[in-house]
């Protein structure tokens, strides 16, 4: 069996979260620079190894003033630690579907906790231009507070301005490497 590198499309990627503000609405972000390696037994996307980083500073929810509180030590602190990385240490099975669960380290603000994502690999295709690419989309869901995100607030009647529970969407598009 021949190892298989597959090289992120940046272009045709996305790091998204979602969190709950006030309890009434959720804020949507961003984060516009990260990076994936996966290597693979021949296209054997089950056997893959991935490794995956964020660069914190790149974060935006297209409001300045949070984009700074995010940035702050209340939050990331992306001074003191500009990276949050995710390593997978195990793949579940792909069914017919495409659907497999992912577990893996995930490092914040040096704090790691194993984490168990759901995944959906979308195949692999030949472009028009002759390239071989896969696609996948994983999600979940992380207590913030786990990874040091400890920033508290409360409304005047007791209710949380900002929930622990924070979504996680990511949608990645590999070309297969010469």
């Amino acid at each position: 069996m021949a190892t298989t590198k597959w090289g992120l499309d940046p272009a045709h990627a996305e790091v998204q979260f979602k969190v709950k503000h006030m309890m009434i609405s959720t804020v949507t972000g961003h984060f516009s620079k990260f990076d994936a390696t996966v290597e693979t037994e021949d296209d054997d996307f089950s056997t893959a190894k991935v490794t995956f980083t964020v660069d914190t500073d790149s974060i935006t929810t297209g409001q300045e003033q949070r984009d700074g509180h995010l940035k702050s030590p209340d939050f990331f602190d992306t001074v003191q630690f500009p990276k949050i990385k995710f390593v997978a240490t195990k793949l579940g099975k792909i069914d017919s579907d495409g659907a497999f669960e992912v577990v893996g380290d995930l490092t914040i603000r040096d704090v790691t906790k194993s984490v168990k994502l759901k995944a959906e690999f979308g195949g692999i295709i030949k472009d028009p231009y002759g390239n071989i690419r896969a696609g996948i989309t994983v999600e979940g869901k992380i207590n913030r507070k786990e990874f040091g995100l400890a920033f508290h607030a409360v409304t005047e009647t007791g209710g949380l301005v900002l929930s622990d529970d924070v979504r996680i969407l990511v949608g990645l598009e590999f070309i297969k490497q010469a």
